[in-house]
Parts: C-alpha cells; sequence; structure tokens
C-alpha cells in the first residue's frame, strides 16, 4: 500500500469513527445492571407475572433501624420508624419496609435507594440509626460500584500502559503514537459494540464495558507492540524508514489478524450462553476488538511513518543492527531450551499441573452479601437484620400458582424444611395466587438454594403451572445458567481455536498440542489464581461467572501469543529447519510477547479498581494466568515441544528436515 492510499484510509477510518461517535454515543449501557438470568428462567417468569399482581410494579426495599449506643428501642424510635414498623423480640432493632418502583436497574435504581437512604436519615432523632437493604439496596449497591467504572477503568488503563510502554520502548516519545491509537479505538469500540449488541436484541451493561475496555486497551497495546517490534527489527535491514515500516506491517499483519480471529471468533461462543450478560458481553467484546485491529492495521502505520525513526530516540535503529533472531537473552534462553527440550519440558508441564491442584477444594459460588469487596450499606443492613429478625425476611421469595390449587400450593410451601412464614399476597385478574414466602438461610447461600429446590419441587408436586421467583431463586437459576454454561462454552471456545490453527498452521499436530498446552496453563492459572482468592486475598469462594470467564480470556488470549511464535517459527522453518527455527522465532518475538504480557497481565489486574469481588478475581487469574503463559508456555514449553517432536510438528502443511 503506497503512502498516500495508507494516509486515505487512515483517514477515511478516523471520518467514519469519529461520524459514529457523534450519531450513537448516546447510549446507557454503563448504567444498566447485569441480567443474569435466562428470560425462560423460572424466576424470570415469575418477575414478568408479578407484574398482573396488585403491587407488582414495585420492589421492597427494607429500612431496618437500630440505636448507635446498642440499647433497645424507645417508644419515640419505634414511632420515628414509620407506621407499620416491625419491632424484633429482643427490642433492639425495626423494620419497615419502602417500595420502589420495580422496573428501575442500574443507576436509576442506584439515585432511588440513594434518595431513600437520605430521606430517611434526615428524619431521624439523634441516636437512633437506619440501615436500607433488600433485593433493590443490593442492586443498588452493585450498580453504583459501576459509577464512573469507564472514566476509572480508562484513566488507570491508560496510565499503566503508558508507563510500559515508556520502559519497553525506552522512549520519551514513542509510546504516545500507539497509545493514542488504542485509546481513539477504545472508545470507538466501545460505541460499536454497544450498538451492536444493542441491535441483535442484547443488554449491555456496566460489567461488559469495563471488560470490554480492558480487553481493547490490552490487545490493541498486543497487537501495536508486534507491529513496532517488526517496524524497528525491519529498519535495521532497510534505510528507508517507509519501506521498513510496509515490510513490517505485511509481515506482523497476518498474525495479528489471525491472532484478532481467534479471539473475536472465541468471544463470539458466548451466544451459546443462556445468560444475557455473557451473551452480551461476547457480541461487544468482539466488535471492540475488531475495531482494535483495524485501528493498528490501518491507522497506526501511517501515523507511524509520519514521524520516521526519530519517533524511537534516543535508541534510534540503524542499518547493520545485529538482528535480534542471532543474538541476544532471549536466543540464548532457546538455545539453552532446544539443547535440553525433554528435560525442561517435562519439568515446566510438571510445574503446571502442579498449580492445578488448586482448583481442588476451590469453592465456587458467593452469595448475596459477598458480592463486595468493600462495605456497602445493602450488605450491613442485611448483617444488623439477621442478629434480630429471619434471614429471608429482607428479601421473601415468591410463590405464583393458579387460584384454584391456591389450597394445596400453601400447605405445601409451609412443610417445606427452611421455610419460615408464608403469607397471601393478592391474587391476579388472570386466575393466579401470589405466596410471600419468607426462608431462614442466608440469600443466595446453599442453603437457600437448597431450600428453593426442595420449595420448587413441593409446589410443582401440587400444580405443574407453579413457579417459585425472588432473589434467592433468581440466583439460583443464575448458577444454573453459569454451570449450564460452562458445560457449553467451554467446548465451543476450544472447537474454535482448534479450527483456527488448523487453518493458519496447515498441520495435524501442531494445532491440537498447541491447544492442549494452553488449556493445561488456563486451569493451572485457575487452579494457582482460586487458591490466591481465598487463601491469599481472604474471599470467600469463586463467583459463579469467573470460572467461564477467566477460562476463556486465558485460552483465547494465550492462543494470541502462540500465534505470534509459531507464525514466526513457521516463517523461519523453511530456511533454518525445525530446531533453529524455533530458536530464532523465540529470538524474535521473545522481548515482544515479554512486554505484551506484561501490559496485558496489568491491564487486567485494573480490575481490581472496581469494588466488585467477581472483576477482583478475573483481574487475580487472568493476569496470572498471562505472566504463567509469557514466561513458561511461550518461552519454555511450546520451544522444547516442538524441538523435541522435530519436524513432524509441521506436517503435513510445512516440510521440514532438520
Amino acid at each position: 500500500m503506497s503512502r498516500r492510499v495508507s494516509w486515505l484510509v487512515a483517514l477515511l477510518v478516523i471520518l467514519i469513527s469519529g461520524a459514529g461517535l457523534g450519531l450513537i454515543s448516546g447510549s446507557d449501557a454503563a448504567s444498566q445492571s447485569p441480567v443474569a438470568v435466562p428470560a425462560e428462567s423460572e424466576s424470570a417468569r415469575v418477575d414478568a407475572l408479578r407484574a398482573e399482581f396488585p403491587g407488582g410494579d414495585t420492589a421492597p426495599a427494607i429500612i431496618v433501624f437500630t440505636r448507635t449506643d446498642g440499647a433497645p428501642l424507645s417508644p419515640a424510635d419505634v414511632a420515628a420508624a414509620g407506621p407499620g414498623a416491625q419491632v424484633s423480640e429482643d427490642g433492639l432493632a425495626a423494620v419497615s419496609v419502602s417500595s420502589l418502583s420495580a422496573d428501575l436497574s442500574g443507576f436509576a435504581l442506584n439515585d432511588a435507594v440513594v434518595d431513600l437512604r437520605t430521606q430517611t436519615a434526615e428524619r431521624l432523632p439523634d441516636g437512633l440509626q437506619a440501615e436500607v437493604t433488600g433485593g433493590p439496596a443490593f442492586g443498588a449497591d452493585i450498580a453504583n460500584s459501576f459509577a464512573g467504572a469507564n472514566v476509572t477503568l480508562l484513566a488507570v488503563t491508560a496510565t499503566v500502559v503508558a508507563l510500559l510502554l515508556i520502559i519497553t520502548y525506552r522512549s520519551p516519545v514513542l509510546w504516545l503514537v500507539p497509545l493514542l491509537v488504542i485509546a481513539f479505538a477504545d472508545r470507538v469500540g466501545a460505541v460499536v459494540g454497544t450498538a451492536v449488541a444493542s441491535g441483535l436484541g442484547l443488554n449491555p451493561d456496566g460489567s461488559t464495558s469495563g471488560i470490554t475496555s480492558v480487553l481493547v486497551f490490552g490487545a490493541g497495546t498486543n497487537y501495536a507492540l508486534l507491529l513496532i517490534s517488526r517496524y524497528r527489527e525491519e529498519l535495521g535491514r532497510r534505510a528507508d524508514h517507509r519501506e521498513a515500516l510496509q515490510v513490517a506491517t505485511r509481515a506482523a499483519g497476518p498474525a495479528i489478524l489471525a491472532s484478532n480471529a481467534t479471539v473475536v471468533l472465541a468471544l463470539l461462543t458466548l451466544a451459546f450462553a443462556s445468560a444475557p450478560s455473557n451473551r452480551s458481553l461476547g457480541v461487544q467484546a468482539a466488535a471492540g476488538l475488531v475495531v482494535a485491529a483495524v485501528f493498528v492495521l490501518l491507522v497506526l502505520p501511517p501515523f507511524l511513518g509520519l514521524f520516521g525513526k526519530k519517533l524511537f530516540w534516543p535508541f534510534i535503529p540503524r542499518v547493520g543492527d545485529e538482528a535480534l533472531t542471532d543474538s541476544g537473552v532471549w536466543h540464548r534462553i532457546a538455545s539453552w531450551v532446544a539443547d535440553r527440550p525433554g528435560w525442561v519440558a517435562t519439568g515446566a508441564l510438571g510445574v503446571l499441573v502442579a498449580l492445578c491442584f488448586g482448583l481442588v477444594g476451590t469453592p465456587v459460588g458467593l452469595s448475596q452479601t459477598e458480592q463486595f469487596r468493600v462495605q456497602a450499606e445493602s450488605v450491613s443492613g442485611y448483617n444488623t437484620l439477621a442478629e434480630h429478625f429471619p434471614s429471608g425476611l429482607t428479601d421473601p421469595a415468591v410463590v405464583i400458582a393458579p387460584t384454584a390449587d391456591a389450597a394445596a400450593v400453601s400447605s405445601a410451601i409451609t412443610a417445606v424444611p427452611g421455610v419460615v412464614s408464608a403469607r397471601p399476597a393478592g391474587e391476579s385478574d388472570a386466575g393466579l395466587s401470589q405466596w410471600s414466602v419468607v426462608l431462614q438461610a442466608e440469600p443466595a447461600s446453599d442453603e437457600a438454594f437448597e431450600t428453593v429446590d426442595a420449595l420448587r419441587n413441593s409446589v410443582h408436586a401440587i400444580s405443574p403451572d407453579a413457579l417459585v421467583g425472588g432473589s434467592d431463586a433468581k440466583a439460583r437459576d443464575a448458577a444454573s445458567a453459569a454451570q449450564r454454561d460452562r458445560m457449553v462454552v467451554i467446548p465451543a471456545i476450544l472447537a474454535v481455536v482448534l479450527a483456527v490453527l488448523f487453518i493458519l498452521l496447515r498441520s495435524a499436530l501442531a494445532p491440537v498440542l498447541l491447544v492442549a498446552v494452553t488449556v493445561l496453563s488456563a486451569l493451572a492459572a485457575l487452579g494457582l489464581g482460586g487458591w490466591a482468592s481465598v487463601h491469599l486475598f481472604g474471599f470467600p469462594a469463586l463467583d459463579n461467572s469467573t470460572p467461564l470467564f477467566a477460562f476463556l480470556f486465558l485460552v483465547a488470549l494465550g492462543v494470541d501469543y502462540t500465534i505470534f511464535l509459531v507464525t514466526r517459527a513457521r516463517e523461519e522453518t523453511p530456511e533454518f529447519g525445525n530446531r533453529q527455527g524455533i530458536v530464532r522465532a523465540v529470538s524474535a518475538t521473545g522481548a515482544v510477547i515479554t512486554s505484551a504480557g506484561i501490559v496485558l497481565a496489568a491491564v487486567f489486574c485494573v480490575l481490581g479498581v472496581l469494588p466488585l469481588i467477581v472483576l477482583t478475581q478475573l483481574g487475580i487469574i487472568v493476569g496470572l494466568g498471562i505472566l504463567l503463559d509469557t514466561f513458561l508456555v511461550r518461552t519454555v514449553i511450546i520451544p522444547a515441544l516442538f524441538t523435541l517432536i522435530g519436524p513432524r510438528i509441521w506436517s503435513p502443511g510445512l516440510h521440514a528436515t532438520r
């Protein structure tokens, strides 16, 4: 592509992107709450039917009142709690209910709960305190976790990437070009991804927007590092920087496109997920990564060419500089590995297998009160309430059944162990009756799930049309959806990655070997990260969605680095043979893979700035996994196995005799 044409294409991409930002940037996706249950789940069907009942368009927020000095409530305190307030048996607490619109979600729900908390606090006498909890309060505090999330994530991510690029390039100016291009790509990717997801009838939310931004920044930086690394290498062979840039773009382009296609297709396997938020993330992130690749391949090169070699100041490459493929620390490491591949492969694979044992005994599933890494009023209010009232009082389960079976269903409800009380909550014009059912167990706990399962079995035996919903049932359905998604999506991810590698390498053995090592590395990262989450960071368990997301990102992004390495090895092998080809590939890509891995690991760790445990866990596990991929899998295991197996690793697509 000529210089004039490349500038024309770059400007066209920028103009189209700018127009798109202006036309479709008004989405409120970041203000929406995650939707974890499928529309066909029993709890979702209950939510839909509740609108037909009197008061079904509202959701109860629970306000718990206690004295700051721990003393029993006085008559004045009870009066201040409001009409209808219920006092606990020990006289130390009281609760009242405030109804909020059931249609509220995300930031709108947070605003309503903040107003309720403010108005309640303003009317209380000295010595009396109030905490707002219950379903709406938990939803509001989760939504509040994403308030300003995009700005915070973007600022911290950009700062981390800038620092690491400065260290990588050792230049005060070069880092600015890729950072600005990727930052613009991130904004465009966020808008395009949200528009595509919304256009397909999905519901983008604050969590999917944040993860998409991290992926675009991380992957975009990786692509830029690969391109600029090849550009620097070609500047050591050619005096004309424009010619060097063209050669570098043509050489790095296929690897970037292949790695991008792998991650995009892997993300699109989330379309098979049942949880709406998972499907939304897949589409949104895939669209964002396509935008990242377009910007790196079409916009970044003209800007690099505009400034020429001066961008690398003070370490400006010169013709005749020693080639990275023939010397340097990575050449020495690769040669050392190739000289003793059997011992090295056995030891390194043994390390990964040992780390996998961290999965044994790691609990999965956080309760409603365990979602936050920081103090949340909904949690403290629940804990206060649980000290004085049955646990399930904050957010009762809901049973809906045909009115004709009401007597039998009511008896079936109260006969279930773990049910504290069941109160009729009205009838609908469609011939349905509703009950509000208080459970003894902590919300979204294993005990609550067992009670919900028993309650469903009990009422279904009376009437097949009976339904059990509410927050506990919704959490149960979310856990079931997460388990189902792991069983469906993980095989789909592996099939997609394997297919891409077969097409790219045209080899029978190499793709299977590479996927097997990548899966082992991902399991090792889950083991190490899961163990660290529970035993070092003190989290109660892994969130239901953490294993699937972590596995997806680890496999897809791990194959990213594999493609960088093996495409270079495939390029070098015909001339230098299998052993020397892989040594030269590690020598040439070692620095860029290491830099890219450190950048990507650091970017994922940025998710820890948000106060939700699930995102912190995702950052820990993926960050550790990427470092394992960078320093162990790509640098040691794959070169050792390729050397050990010999030329037949490339058969039948590539002929190598040495």
